[in-house]
C-alpha cells in the first residue's frame, strides 16, 4: 500500500430526535477525514424521500462537503423524480447515487410506477441529459437477489455506465477476492469506468448478517467463527477494526484507490479505520468534545 486512499461515506437521514443528533455527531466526527464526497441514502421503497433532501441539503451548506444524493424509482413518477432533481440543482448539489431502489415494505418485487422510471437506466438517461450531475451506480459483486448471476449483474452494470453514470459503488463485501473477481470481470466486459468497493464496519454482527442475508451478500463461515468468539470475549469491535482495516489494506494493495464506507450513523469504528489506513484528518475541523 502507497499513500492513503481515497474515502468517501454513506449516512442516511434521520427520522426521530435522537437518529437526528446522531447523524450530526457522525458528519461532525468524520467531516475533518476529508471526505471526497458524502452521500444520503433512501429509505425502502422511498419512504425518506424528504429527509433525504433535507439531510443533503442541510449538510452540503453547512459543513461544505460534497454531498451525492441518493435517487430511486420507487413509488414516483417521472415529473416527481424530475422535481426532486431540478430542487438538488438549484441547492448546489452536482452528485447523484441513481439507484432503482427496493420495492416498498410488503411487496415482494419491484413494480415500476406507470408514469415513473422502469429501472435505474432510464433513470441514469433522464439525469446524463440534465447535464447538471455527476452519476454514480450501485454494483454487486456478489449477485443481486433478483438477478441470474455474476453475469447479468455485470451486464446491467455496464448498461448504466453507457447510459452516462461515470463510477459504481459496490454493495459490501467480507473478502477481497470476492471484488477482484468482479473488478476482473467488468474489465474483460469493456467497463472502464471506476468501481469503488464499499466497505461496511461492523458494528453489530448479529444485525449485519442478517442484512448480508437479504441483499445476498456472501458470508463465509470463518467470519461467523471469529464473530461467535469475539462476542464471547467482549472483543467484538477490535475484531471489527482489524478485518475492516485488513480488507481495506488488501484491496489499495490490489491497485484500488477509493474506499467508500457505510457508516450507518455510527461513525467511530469507521473514523478508527481510516486512521490505521493513513487518513490524516483536518484537526481545524475536528469538533470540541
Amino acid at each position: 500500500m502507497s499513500g492513503a486512499p481515497r474515502i468517501s461515506f454513506e449516512f442516511f437521514p434521520p427520522q426521530s430526535l435522537e437518529a437526528s443528533f446522531r447523524l450530526w455527531d457522525t458528519v461532525q466526527t468524520l467531516a475533518p477525514m476529508q471526505p471526497g464526497f458524502v452521500s444520503v441514502t433512501y429509505g425502502a421503497g422511498g419512504t425518506t424521500r424528504k429527509l433525504t433532501h433535507d439531510a443533503v441539503a442541510t449538510i452540503h451548506k453547512n459543513y461544505g462537503l460534497n454531498v451525492a444524493a441518493h435517487l430511486t424509482c420507487v413509488d414516483a413518477t417521472r415529473e416527481e423524480t424530475l422535481e426532486i432533481v431540478n430542487s438538488y440543482a438549484k441547492a448546489g448539489v452536482t452528485e447523484i447515487v441513481a439507484l432503482r431502489g427496493d420495492p416498498p415494505k410488503g411487496q415482494g418485487h419491484f413494480t415500476p410506477h406507470p408514469d415513473g422510471f422502469a429501472n435505474s437506466i432510464e433513470l441514469v438517461e433522464a439525469l446524463a441529459e440534465t447535464g447538471k450531475f455527476n452519476i454514480r451506480v450501485g454494483a454487486y459483486p456478489d449477485p443481486h437477489p433478483e438477478s441470474k448471476g455474476t453475469g447479468d449483474d455485470i451486464t446491467w452494470l455496464k448498461r448504466k455506465i453507457d447510459a452516462g453514470a461515470s463510477s459504481a459503488i459496490t454493495q459490501f463485501f467480507f473478502e477481497k477476492d470476492t471484488f477482484l473477481r468482479f473488478r476482473d470481470k467488468c474489465v474483460a466486459a469493456g467497463i472502464d469506468a471506476p468501481i469503488i468497493p464499499g466497505i461496511l464496519p461492523i458494528e453489530n454482527w448479529t444485525g449485519v448478517r442478517k442484512f448480508a442475508a437479504r441483499c445476498g451478500a456472501y458470508i463465509p463461515a470463518w467470519l461467523d467463527e471469529a464473530f461467535e468468539a469475539a462476542i464471547r470475549d467482549d472483543r467484538h469491535d477490535l475484531l471489527a477494526t482489524s478485518l475492516a482495516t485488513e480488507l481495506c489494506t488488501d484491496l489499495l494493495d490490489e491497485g484500488v484507490e477509493d474506499l467508500h464506507f457505510y457508516t450507518l450513523n455510527k461513525p467511530h469504528l469507521t473514523r478508527d479505520i481510516c486512521h490505521a489506513l493513513g487518513v490524516q484528518p483536518d484537526v481545524s475541523l475536528e469538533k470540541v468534545a
